[in-house]
């Protein structure tokens, strides 16, 4: 019987895990051993008495947890010292590869196989585990509750006997899946809202949730075949700068969502269009911590440049953390189970490793000591070339 194990988050401040009590059920009726470090469920106010009756293990050592495991699951990667740990064993989580070349590095040595949550193929069978595009939507509805919570003005139109209250105006740049919870989320709250996207082959789902598609002529722009953005020339940058400014200038909540994949997000938003925006506005940057679409925000935190508020607190899902580990759990859940295989006389079961299957060709970063991501085995060599 494998036993999975679900150690903390050492991440300060994250509230999410890996696992519900609901999982854990789900888990055994696989055929898993569930075992769990105490305090997994402190962040959402779960207790782990609640894990035993669902039928976990908790055990008190961190140390005894990833020497007893199997495969290990959770959201952010292990540190790099408890590698050691888990040497020969499976590990699932997202890893960040292309940007962590020595934590790859480090995941050979130890001959750990890794699934990295990051590299799950957008594909209609992949939908129930992409736990990228179902942090995203968590994170889109949270930028804008973050930028009202800054805004000194309302977002619905209010027709009072002490005059009328125009609505806010937000305008969203990327309708991805974070982009498009935003349209969503700031429309029923009764905000005018405008979007733009590189991909105008998305003006359409844009509409359908009410707002207006900023339309900018770029040429030729596409995405990739994984549904993300292709990165523009920077002439295209220039033009889209430009013809973006007046309405950034316009609004009032302004949400920037453009992150390219595996490579540093584009610069959307420059310091002299924040000098155009009205004091009081305000800005919330998704890719902040990455990089930033916009010029002047900070990573991790909130900042005020020219009487406008910029945004960049990132890990934007851990706000809503009990349905992010919801939503989190389902997803690594529908991995594990999608390869989870049961002898002929079903007495016993076992995580399969498959890198012809093609989530498995994607997802699995290093397995037996090597790279077999060709993807990121090409981007790594690159770098160090």
């Amino acid at each position: 019987m494998p036993t999975l194990a679900f150690p903390k988050e050492t991440l300060v401040g994250e509230k999410r895990s890996a696992l519900l009590p609901s999982n854990v059920k789900a888990y055994k009726l696989l055929g898993a051993s569930v075992i769990i470090e105490t305090g997994l469920g402190k962040g959402i106010h779960i207790t782990d008495e609640e894990y035993q009756q669902a039928g976990a293990e908790v055990i008190n050592s961190r140390e005894v947890l990833l020497t007893q495991a199997d495969v290990v699951l959770s959201i952010h990667k292990l540190p790099k010292e408890e590698l050691s740990l888990i040497t020969n064993k499976v590990v699932i989580s997202f890893l960040d590869p292309f940007n962590n070349a020595e934590y790859v590095e480090q995941l050979c040595q130890h001959n750990v196989t890794s699934f990295s949550m990051e590299m799950i193929p957008r594909s209609t069978r992949c939908q129930k585990m992409d736990a990228l595009s179902s942090q995203a939507s968590l994170a889109g509805y949270v930028m804008v509750v973050k930028g009202i919570a800054e805004l000194n003005s309302v977002l619905p139109m209010m027709m009072t006997a002490a005059g009328t209250i125009k609505p806010a105006k937000v305008f969203v740049i990327g309708a991805g899946v974070a982009g498009l919870q935003a349209i969503a989320t700031a429309k029923r709250l009764g905000a005018a809202v405008t979007a733009f996207d590189t991909r105008s082959v998305v003006a359409e789902q844009v509409q359908s949730l009410g707002a207006k598609f900023l339309d900018i002529d770029l040429g030729e722009t596409g995405q990739t075949a994984q549904g993300y953005a292709q990165a523009l020339t920077p002439e295209q940058m220039q033009i889209q700068q430009q013809e973006q400014a007046k309405c950034i200038a316009d609004s009032d909540i302004v949400i920037t969502t453009a992150q390219l994949f595996g490579r540093k997000p584009p610069v959307l938003i420059n310091k002299e269009t924040v000098s155009l925006m009205k004091p009081g506005s305000v800005i919330v940057d998704m890719a902040a911590e990455n990089g930033g679409n916009v010029e002047g925000s900070v990573a991790g935190e909130t900042v005020v440049v020219n009487g406008v508020t910029l945004v960049g607190t990132g890990n934007w899902s851990n706000d809503v953390a009990k349905n992010a580990t919801q939503m989190y759990g389902n997803n690594v859940f529908n991995l594990v189970s999608e390869f989870w295989q049961k002898s002929e006389d079903e007495q016993d079961t076992k995580f399969i490793i498959d890198l012809e299957d093609d989530i498995q060709a994607n997802a699995v970063i290093t397995h037996q000591g090597f790279i077999s991501n060709d993807m990121i085995k090409n981007h790594l060599q690159k770098g160090q070339a």
